[in-house]
């Protein structure tokens, strides 16, 4: 059987590119940890990651095309987007406003260097398997949506190679429900492509966010009816998007709960 040399070639070029990325992507993130770790003041430290961000996907020769940038509000708000890659955090911290906290699943804040870089920008940290200690982070999270702080959730809670939308978890819809704030879902597409879950070393493409309009709840609903009616909302809204298959009825935490468990 005969060999084709430009399938070596194109996989040749695409590793050497992944370790091109690698590269960089390591030695900017210790360049902006050093920074967001000496910086004082968090407006600072944010602009520091947001900017990093940013100028790592031009390095890496990553197009990322952003549509009706215009539909995300300029008062505090709840944006939820699909989880698709590691990448998405990276995306969005670029692209959103320096402005945003991310909320992020808690076994993130033990990550060496990670973790602390994430705590000095602000972002805020969810324990998923811990119901008593996931109450006292959902109260302290309602407290800075309260006072006006902008939240990035992944409401899918994980990710999977799999291609699809999974079940959107109801904590950022609580918050907002309770916070009085707008919901925004984001559609994040490509990332799944260029670095999908047990893939070590990304590949070149382009990445596409779409804002969404916000969803406003309606006077008449209570609390429970409005966090019912924004997930539905948003999910519904990003699943016409994205153009994946709807994988609701699979629960992203549960192999990850069985294997805590074992």
């Amino acid at each position: 059987m005969s060999l084709n040399p430009f399938h070596w070639l194109s996989r040749l070029l695409e590793g050497l590119y992944g370790l091109y990325t690698l590269t960089l992507f390591l030695i900017l993130g210790l360049s902006a940890f050093l920074l967001v770790v000496l910086v004082p003041g968090l407006k600072a430290r944010r602009a520091i990651a947001h900017g990093t961000a940013r100028f790592f996907f031009v390095c890496a020769g990553i197009r990322i095309r952003v549509m009706d940038e215009h539909e995300l509000p300029r008062e505090p708000c709840v944006v939820v987007a699909n989880h698709a890659s590691y990448l998405d955090g990276v995306v969005m911290k670029g692209v959103l406003p320096a402005r945003f906290s991310f909320v992020i699943k808690k076994e993130v804040s033990r990550v060496p260097l990670a973790g602390l870089l994430l705590r000095r920008i602000g972002s805020e940290f969810v324990d998923r398997f811990n119901r008593h200690a996931g109450a006292m982070d959902a109260r302290r999270i309602i407290k800075a949506a309260d006072a006006g702080q902008a939240l990035v959730f992944f409401p899918e809670g994980t990710f999977i190679a799999q291609p699809g939308l999974g079940k959107f978890h109801t904590g950022a819809f609580a918050i907002a429900a309770r916070a009085h704030l707008p919901v925004v879902p984001v559609v994040i597409k490509g990332t799944r492509r260029i670095l999908p879950s047990g893939r070590f070393l990304p590949r070149p493409g382009r990445i596409e966010i779409q804002v969404l309009p916000a969803i406003r709840a309606s006077a008449d609903l209570d609390s429970a009816g409005i966090v019912a009616m924004t997930r539905e909302e948003s999910r519904k809204r990003i699943l016409a998007h994205l153009n994946e298959p709807d994988l609701g009825d699979a629960d992203g935490l549960a192999p990850l709960q069985a294997a805590r468990k074992a």
